[in-house]
């Protein structure tokens, strides 16, 4: 499904996975009819969902705000991973030279693209993220930046739920970022590679930035674009058995996969001690859909590398 083709080649091409976004899709095509032009982009929708009415609802979005999309029905859910490298390869495939992954989830104002692709343009680098509100308390923080701590395997955000007086303002490298939105030149993923998509969500991009980190690709953070995200709307949650489920199992297999000798041996008694009383103090039933995440975390098969694709 195509809507709105320009017919030039698009400079960005812009990645967003749809699971059962229909409340959400109207403020983030808004958000994009609103960009600052000119501009050269192409929306690439992959939908998960199990019916078809995010992609009908997106075709309809595309057409009043005019914008240049493409709409792709998976009728399943494959995961954002997948979904993410699905919509990455039509991108390229088209020739964009940039590439933006999006939640849908977010809103942000009309100098956002601007602001970001600014931080690429030199050619000095080659990732860059913006700040992330809450968008139901846009004063408040949710990512002002971040690092990966390889010890403890979390990915702590600069000034989480603080109220924004500007001390997350610096422009600087930033060790993580979320690819809830963020701005990747093309060349990235021709050394990186693509999204592993054993993940299925959660982890899948702190992977994905623990290989360019560790290519020496920095992430530039750019603190005056800023985006509203709607944090975990379409997950159900932290708390769901969903996010239970996958958020220990992927940390596990994160370190199995990315760490070695005694940091990786030390991470794994750091997260099996942590889930003791975390998960202990969780009703029984949402309990056991973490430690089987554990569990299936220790199951499942490490790849020797991740090659780019």
């Amino acid at each position: 499904m195509q809507v709105q083709t320009s017919g030039s080649t698009p400079l960005l091409g812009i990645v967003t996975v749809l699971y059962n976004s229909d409340d959400v899709l109207p403020g983030f095509f808004e958000s994009l009819e609103a960009q600052e032009k000119p501009n050269n982009f192409r929306l690439y929708v992959i939908d998960n969902s199990t019916q078809d009415s995010g992609c009908r609802l997106s075709e309809t979005l595309a057409s009043r705000h005019n914008i240049d999309t493409q709409v792709h029905f998976n009728n399943a859910n494959v995961g954002v991973a997948k979904g993410n490298n699905q919509g990455i390869e039509l991108a390229l495939a088209d020739g964009c030279k940039q590439v933006l992954l999006a939640n849908n989830d977010t809103e942000f104002g009309p100098d956002t693209l601007r602001l970001l692709q600014k931080a690429l343009a030199d050619g000095s680098e080659r990732a860059a993220t913006p700040k992330i509100m809450y968008h139901d308390k846009p004063v408040r923080l949710w990512y002002g930046g971040g690092h990966i701590n390889p010890w403890t395997m979390r990915t702590p955000h600069y000034g989480i739920g603080q109220i924004d007086l500007g001390q997350c303002d610096t422009v600087k490298h930033v060790g993580y970022a979320p690819t809830c939105f963020m701005l990747l030149d093309a060349t990235v993923l021709q050394t990186v590679g693509r999204m592993d998509e054993q993940y299925f969500v959660y982890y899948d991009d702190t992977d994905f930035v623990w290989r360019m980190t560790s290519s020496g690709i920095r992430i530039s953070y750019v603190s005056n674009a800023v985006v509203l995200h709607k944090v975990s709307s379409l997950t159900g949650g932290g708390h769901s058995p969903f996010s239970v489920y996958y958020t220990n199992r992927n940390r596990i297999y994160f370190i199995r996969k990315n760490l070695r000798g005694f940091q990786k041996a030390f991470a794994l008694c750091y997260v099996l001690l942590t889930r003791l009383p975390q998960l202990g103090r969780m009703p029984l039933a949402l309990a056991s859909r973490g430690w089987q995440g554990v569990k299936d975390g220790f199951k499942m098969p490490v790849p020797r590398s991740v090659p780019p694709q």
